[in-house]
């Protein structure tokens, strides 16, 4: 008896043990759908950023900045340049990136070209400091690249507040113009060759070869063949008299329109 005694106890004593450990198993494992989610991979993600769109994307600009105009065939100032894009040009943007300090846009440069310009060369309506940024330029620019930029503001910016200003600047700009061509014709065309060939002496200065580029930008000058003296024509002041007329510079603008007719009463004007 009293073995068989012991042997219960034994029995009764592992069984206990058994249970303290299954105890001790379930404290450590926690309940089994506790176990299922501690043994899952970790999946929680931050939310993604969409990156915007570049609002400038898709968007048409001007090259204006001949300094800066190089068409590259990757965005970097150290990249091989496809061409030095002339003044005037019409671009679409189609991609932006920053490179060398500097930001550059992805464009396409009709008829054939693609590549990229660093964006400070090209202007438009898209950005807000362009229309002050290249006011800027054409005041402190000279000479036919000063007058070429004065045109390109009131065609990119026709509406801007600084337009009045630009347009007085660029008449003036041209009568100045008118002296120094005066000048020029005065020293190139030949009295003799002229009039050996009878035709009017008008119409040799009207075709001087050096009014070619003006022309090209729809800019008139008279002439006064009494004076031999080219005068710009006013249709800058006009526009401003008309389109602005209680703007400061509509005053100066009147002024110089009545200066023109007066070096213009000393003889009969030859209109081209």
């Amino acid at each position: 008896m009293e073995a068989i005694y012991e042997v219960e106890s034994l029995d009764r004593m592992k069984f206990s043990h058994t249970i303290v450990a299954f105890i001790l198993l379930m404290i450590v494992l926690g309940t089994p759908g506790e176990a299922q989610r501690r043994s899952r991979p970790t999946t929680s993600k931050s939310p993604s950023v969409v990156p915007s769109k570049p609002k400038e994307i898709g968007s048409t600009a001007v090259v204006l900045d001949e300094t800066l105009s190089v068409l590259r065939v990757k965005p970097s100032l150290f990249a091989d340049s496809v061409q030095r894009m002339r003044r005037g040009r019409t671009v679409k943007i189609l991609g932006v990136t920053e490179a060398d300090g500097v930001r550059f846009y992805r464009v396409a440069a009709p008829p054939h070209n693609t590549g990229w310009v660093q964006a400070d060369a090209v202007f438009g309506r898209f950005r807000e400091n362009d229309e002050d940024r290249l006011a800027r330029l054409v005041r402190t620019s000279n000479g036919f690249d000063q007058i070429e930029l004065a045109v390109a503001f009131s065609e990119v910016f026709p509406a801007s507040k600084q337009r009045p200003g630009i347009l007085l600047l660029l008449g003036d700009l041209l009568e100045d113009t008118a002296t120094k061509l005066s000048k020029d014709a005065g020293s190139r065309l030949d009295p003799r060759e002229m009039a050996a060939s009878a035709a009017p002496m008008h119409s040799y200065y009207l075709n001087f070869n050096m009014l070619d580029r003006y022309r090209k930008l729809g800019i008139i000058f008279l002439f006064n063949p009494n004076t031999r003296q080219y005068h710009y024509e006013g249709a800058c002041w006009r526009e401003l008299m008309g389109k602005f007329p209680d703007a400061a510079e509509a005053t100066e603008a009147r002024n110089r329109i009545d200066s023109l007719k007066n070096k213009m009463e000393r003889g009969t004007a030859a209109i081209p």
